[in-house]
């Protein structure tokens, strides 16, 4: 009979290797060095944050580099990280059940476990979700054997990866009217687009973030994918250091089918049976080539909501996640349990200029903020909502360009009675501002603009800037030193 473990005690488990759930385990350490702080994983690498810059009051600019487990424990020596997936939660009895068949006794829970995506298909190996670092790695062991991909999904992940693919044919099959739209409205995408058909700029600068190899490391991650765990989610600069190309001797060749969704999906002897045809792939400008029948053969089709059937080697499904509901205190409805990062949907109604959306800038300040709410709770103190949730506020970069996205740039919840000011230098930036009652509620920065600080600052102090009109986006008017 195996021996049964005693179960492991600690004032303060977090569950999730991610940047939320490091961040609030780093956090309740330093807040609390004499107590134990677990921190659960099922990826045998933790996501940590580096090079933090705080830009401005609510803009952040970090890294988010993969570590080992035993660098976060070097540096925090209260800090213990269990590599197993969770299996149960006895909330009643303040117990986590892992995997491994082991039993850890919380007194203050926090899960920072991330999102799973819901793909269209499940089982189907050509059909992929693109999460975390594994499936990552997976994606690109397929795709270099692959001529032609078909891309579902309109998100930050699918923004980068049509944009990186090179060597394969890509159909990008979005449910929107413009790419991006969750960051995007349909000028800033026009601004973007030509940079799909454009070669990209030869990058001569390494890697940022450091690769770590151990012995036995990848065993384990097979072990986790065969198991169906998943790891943290990809970081921001997650395609640098990866060759995504494909078989073709082509550089970059996307084709964006917009407002459809997948109808149905055919494996390659389902189709023969349904005599079904499909489509080439569009050439620019040529109608003939775009009605054209496939001539090949493919592992797999897809049939989109507009009628068209398209082949290709394989699909990945980009899909948006959803979370647990927490409130001020990122607390959830259960006694003890906070929740923070994309895992969490935050109930409380959002102060006027902040939108939640599940980013790496927004996992890291939930992360940090439920560490402060725990604190808070075991001394009985009050604190207020942190500043960080006053104004959406996120840096980040696509096709190359800087992009910086403020308050409700896209005129989230304003209503009909706001309007728009622009400015746009064709290949060098693209600035918009959403204005109300004289009013800047959002901003959208693409390029090198260095207006984000007085942007921000504007939309903070809601000043009246109905004097200025269109005079505001002036490029003749150094509007830096106007308002500083």
């Amino acid at each position: 009979m195996a021996a049964v473990c005693e179960p492991v005690r600690a004032r303060f488990v977090v569950v999730g290797g991610g940047v939320a759930g490091v961040t609030c385990a780093e956090q309740l350490a330093g807040q609390f060095p004499e107590d134990d702080v677990l921190l659960i994983t099922a990826s045998p690498l933790i996501k940590a944050v580096m090079n933090f810059k705080q830009v401005s009051k609510t803009l952040e600019e970090f890294e988010v580099e993969e570590k080992p487990s035993h660098i976060l424990e070097e540096h925090y020596p209260n800090i213990k990280v269990i590599q197993s997936a969770v299996q149960r939660l006895d909330a009643a009895n303040h117990k986590l059940h892992t995997e491994e068949g082991n039993e850890y006794i919380y007194e203050k829970l926090c899960i920072c476990a991330g999102a799973r995506p819901k793909l269209i298909v499940q089982h189907n190996p050509f059909v992929l979700g693109i999460r975390d670092t594994d499936s990552a790695k997976e994606f690109q062991s397929c795709l270099a054997k692959a001529k032609r991909i078909t891309v579902i999904g309109n998100g930050g992940i699918a923004l980068e990866l049509v944009y990186e693919v090179e060597g394969c044919e890509v159909i990008w099959a979005i449910k929107d009217k413009a790419i991006g739209n969750t960051f995007f409205d349909a000028g800033a995408a026009e601004f973007l687009i030509p940079q799909l058909k454009a070669d990209k700029p030869e990058v001569l600068l390494p890697c940022k973030r450091t690769k770590y190899t151990t012995e036995g490391l990848e065993q384990e991650r097979k072990a986790l994918t065969e198991d169906g765990a998943h790891g943290s989610a990809l970081g921001p600069d997650w395609h640098e250091g990866m060759k995504l190309k494909g078989t073709k001797q082509i550089s970059r060749r996307v084709h964006v089918e917009y407002q459809c969704e997948i109808d149905r999906i055919y494996l390659q002897n389902e189709f023969a049976a349904a005599q079904k045809t499909s489509l080439a792939f569009p050439e620019s400008g040529s109608e003939e080539r775009k009605r054209k029948a496939d001539d090949e053969s493919w592992p797999i089709y897809v049939q989109l909501t507009n009628g068209k059937i398209y082949g290709s080697d394989l699909i990945l499904d980009v899909a948006e996640d959803g979370g647990l509901i927490v409130n001020e205190m990122m607390h959830t409805s259960i006694p003890d349990i906070f929740a923070a990062g994309d895992v969490c949907t935050v109930s409380w109604k959002p102060r006027a200029l902040w939108q939640q959306m599940r980013l790496w800038t927004q996992a890291r300040q939930m992360g940090y903020y439920a560490a402060k709410c725990i604190a808070a709770e075991i001394s009985g103190e009050s604190i207020e909502l942190d500043f960080c949730f006053e104004s959406f506020a996120h840096v980040t970069k696509f096709f190359n360009y800087k992009v910086v996205l403020l308050g409700k740039y896209n005129g989230q919840g304003l209503g009909p009675d706001h309007e728009l000011l622009l400015r746009c230098t064709t290949g060098q930036e693209y600035v918009k501002t959403v204005m109300q009652n004289g009013r800047m509620k959002g901003a959208v920065l693409i390029g090198e603009t260095d207006l984000e600080e007085t942007f921000e600052n504007l939309i903070l102090n809601q000043m009246d800037l109905s004097a200025y009109g269109e005079d505001l986006l002036n490029p003749n008017i150094d509007i830096e030193d106007y308002f500083d």
